[in-house]
């Protein structure tokens, strides 16, 4: 584990950069602001590794312009419809950051604060936040951990653990946005893709879930077999419409708490492979659409439209909303933990 000083936020609080490294030649940095995956390098199916994570080579990038790059997002990853909703009998508002509704935790999320650093060793290092009552808007102190382990099976694992003293809703998430071919390497959409879901979350104009559990059978939304993200990207599809292209939330096929298999998706020039697992229940496939190539990335690199895509284990958007959602409610007294493994080869 190596660290270093990676710059100072404005008001002057200093922002380290942890990085870990395994046998198997991956690399993980990790930075105390927002929690971010700043690199991650892999091994291609020659040896040679690759940063597979878009990000920036500076904390101002990441202070000014990042759309979430690598972070920590939370209280509540995706969007709250309307920047509202009602927990014991109480309406709490939220900032409208997105629109009318409140997107990735508001206007200052777990994205865009210091964090703590807990714990570190070779592999591992754990990140620690106390979000204040009231913070955002959402109801009660809330005490985070976010654990990075980088083991010697090619794998990253994220542990995410919080306690409340009130009542409140959390759902935790990274941000992180994949080029299995390298950062800056032109766009996914060669991407060969697999979800394990037999359906998704259809949205309105606004993005958020109507409520229905649609089935992927007969859509442009089936990736139950392996295909290229971009193979149907355009279709004359009204959710593709909706979104720019892909950004929904996938139904997994799961049942109990245990890691199981979200994705996996393999780049064919780098031979890379990365397999999502995941105890959460939903995933959230977002394909780049914001991105216009005006962002200068690590080494200069220019950012185009779907020049990467983003894998975001979650709980279903909008829930605290959506009665028929699995809940995301936590009550004093409740231990909330939420794992999830991205495993790297190359073939």
């Amino acid at each position: 584990m190596d660290k270093q000083q990676f710059g100072k936020t404005p008001d002057g609080i200093p922002v380290e950069l942890y990085t870990l490294a395994n046998r198997q030649g991956m690399e993980a940095g990790i930075l105390t602001y927002g929690g971010i995956v700043v690199t991650l390098k892999v091994p291609d199916k020659n040896g040679r590794p690759g940063d597979v994570v878009l990000g920036f080579d500076r904390l101002d990038g990441y202070l000014e312009k990042s759309p979430y790059f690598g972070a920590i997002i939370g209280r509540y990853g995706n969007r709250i419809g309307k920047g509202r909703f009602t927990l014991e009998g109480v309406e709490y508002k939220l900032a409208r950051n997105n629109g009318e509704n409140s997107l990735h935790g508001g206007l200052r999320g777990f994205d865009k604060v210091v964090w703590q650093v807990r714990n570190a060793g070779d592999r591992t290092v754990e990140l620690g936040y106390l979000s204040r009552d009231g913070e955002e808007g959402y109801p009660g102190n809330l005490n985070v951990t976010v654990r990075y382990t980088l083991t010697d099976e090619g794998e990253m694992r994220i542990d995410y653990r919080a306690a409340a003293d009130k009542t409140t809703v959390l759902n935790l998430t990274n941000h992180s946005y994949f080029n299995l071919a390298g950062e800056g390497q032109g766009d996914i959409l060669d991407h060969q893709l697999t979800v394990n879901a037999d359906r998704f979350t259809p949205v309105d104009e606004g993005l958020i879930p109507t409520g229905e559990l649609r089935s992927v059978k007969g859509t442009p939304f089936d990736f139950r077999t392996a295909a290229a993200i971009g193979a149907r990207i355009g279709a004359d599809d009204e959710q593709l419409r909706l979104g720019g292209g892909y950004d929904h939330n996938f139904v997994l096929n799961k049942s109990g708490d245990a890691l199981s298999l979200a994705a996996a998706a393999y780049e064919p020039r780098s031979g890379r492979v990365l397999e999502v697992f995941t105890t959460e229940p939903g995933m959230q496939l977002y394909t780049g659409n914001s991105l216009d190539g005006t962002m200068r990335g690590k080494g200069g690199h220019g950012y185009p439209r779907r020049s990467a895509f983003c894998l975001e284990t979650q709980h279903f958007p909008d829930s605290p909303n959506k009665p028929q959602f699995p809940a995301t409610t936590l009550k004093p007294g409740q231990s909330y933990h939420s794992a999830t493994a991205l495993r790297f080869s190359a073939r």
